[in-house]
């Protein structure tokens, strides 16, 4: 049998959430569909990774199945995961989420495989390699620009640093749809500031120094790409290091 390489897989994480379809209401494992669109309008596979009960050996069989890695957006991390009490408007913990893409995570950056954090997934980077979240920026700021509610994206321009990947990626600055009311507050070791808020500074992209992480090929947007699927150079980006992530495994 012979692998085609020439169209790599990708993990999606997925959360845990109670839907309702037809006459069934039930817990089911949810994503967004436009993620995926995402994926395989950028030349992917896109598979599904649900939530479950985790341990390396557990992280590094699925893992074995996967090109690259994309960590979604979704509820707020565990604050007690980065050693703070809970704000009151932080969301109840989904703590078998946390582990379970804490893991995911831990392994993929093991074994240099690509990985795309959106939104929490940015977030779930920086609390895992050691760094902190601001819990609400309305408290921090004093507006809710960054998370309007009730469903609606607001879009804010984000300038991205010189040198990154980031700006490689999208080029100087890009305007970002957002809905989040967490973000980074102190950088975690291992990482680098790659784009941030023009107006409030906030820190909108990070990724993996290459000083310390040579071959590794990490990125973490605090906005929503998959939201804007008319610019699909996010997605482009990590299909293509799963590529050739791909290609050097089978090679």
């Amino acid at each position: 049998m012979v692998l085609n390489v020439s169209k790599p897989v990708l993990g999606l994480t997925t959360y845990l959430q109670q839907a309702q379809t037809g006459v069934w209401d039930v817990l089911a494992s949810f994503l967004p569909a436009i993620y995926l669109e995402g994926v395989t309008r950028a030349g992917g596979i896109a598979t599904l990774l649900p939530p479950q009960p985790v341990d390396e050996t557990v992280a590094a069989r699925v893992l074995d199945g996967l090109d690259g890695l994309i960590i979604t957006g979704g509820r707020d991390v565990n604050p007690a995961a980065y050693g703070h009490g809970a704000h009151p408007t932080t969301d109840a913990p989904a703590l078998e989420r946390d582990a379970w893409e804490f893991a995911l995570l831990r392994g993929a950056l093991a074994r240099n495989m690509p990985v795309l954090g959106i939104c929490r997934g940015a977030q779930v980077l920086n609390v895992a390699l050691g760094g902190t979240l601001h819990q609400h920026l309305p408290d921090v700021l004093g507006h809710t620009r960054h998370q309007a509610g009730n469903a609606v994206f607001t879009t804010s321009t984000v300038r991205t640093v010189p040198g990154t990947r980031t700006a490689a990626l999208i080029g100087e600055s890009t305007d970002a749809q957002c809905y989040h009311h967490q973000a980074i507050n102190t950088l975690a070791p291992g990482l680098l500031i790659s784009a941030q808020d023009t107006a409030d500074g906030v820190i909108e992209a990070v990724e993996v120094d290459p000083a310390l992480y040579p071959h590794a090929w990490v990125v973490g947007v605090q906005w929503h790409p998959e939201e804007r699927l008319d610019d699909l150079r996010l997605f482009a980006g990590v299909v293509a290091a799963a590529r050739e992530y791909s290609t050097e495994r089978v090679s």
